[in-house]
């Protein structure tokens, strides 16, 4: 649906085509520079990305993942807005919580130490450093749900297979004058809770 006061993008198959093409020809080698675009606002498309990943275009799944990897990297976050957006367009997309999905993790020996590394549900291999930081948020469970920075301010869930590999991992560390319980990748120590509170459930 579009914003109040604006009006909705076409929703038709050649919506998809016309910003798949526009995509593939700006980022012809490499991720495209969204962060240098300001194209005019076109309106909504009814692009929806749920929570396990998955895409939706008029409530059907996109099937085709080579598809979905093209909008990935034509994604662009203002404030808790989501677009998907060309040197000439830019159209709204709803995203239930984050755009991407971390389903793999390896570690590697760096210069910093042990470095992590997440595959994200579009085949895109992301370093856990500084930049690309983890954040832990409570869960209605009572535990945690982390997250990992891939780029701009778009971020990925990390699947709770991984967050328990990374709970294996975990140190104790003094951060910001605090006994904390958390982990280390090249060079950066990414803090889960307190050291006690930790202990009482580890």
């Amino acid at each position: 649906m579009a914003k109040q006061g604006q009006t909705a993008r076409p929703q038709t198959g050649n919506a998809l085509d016309d910003i798949a093409g526009a995509a593939r020809n700006a980022g012809a080698r490499g991720l495209p520079p969204v962060h240098l675009w300001n194209p005019p606002f076109c309106g909504d498309l009814d692009i929806r990305i749920a929570r396990d990943g998955t895409w939706f275009y008029l409530g059907t799944p996109i099937g085709r993942p080579a598809l979905v990897r093209l909008f990935s990297t034509v994604l662009k976050r203002e404030g808790d807005s989501y677009f998907l957006v060309t040197p000439v367009e830019k159209v709204g997309i709803r995203v239930d919580d984050t755009p991407f999905l971390a389903v793999e993790m390896r570690g590697e020996d760096g210069a910093a130490g042990t470095e992590l590394h997440f595959r994200t549900n579009v085949d895109d291999w992301v370093r856990c450093d500084a930049e690309h930081g983890l954040r832990f948020e409570s869960a209605a469970d009572g535990g945690l749900t982390p997250y990992l920075h891939v780029r701009a301010g778009l971020w990925a869930r990390l699947t709770r297979a991984i967050y328990y590999d990374l709970v294996e991992l975990g140190e104790e560390r003094i951060a910001d004058g605090h006994a904390k319980f958390g982990v280390a990748s090249a060079g950066a120590f990414f803090a889960m809770a307190d050291a006690e509170q930790a202990r009482g459930v580890t």
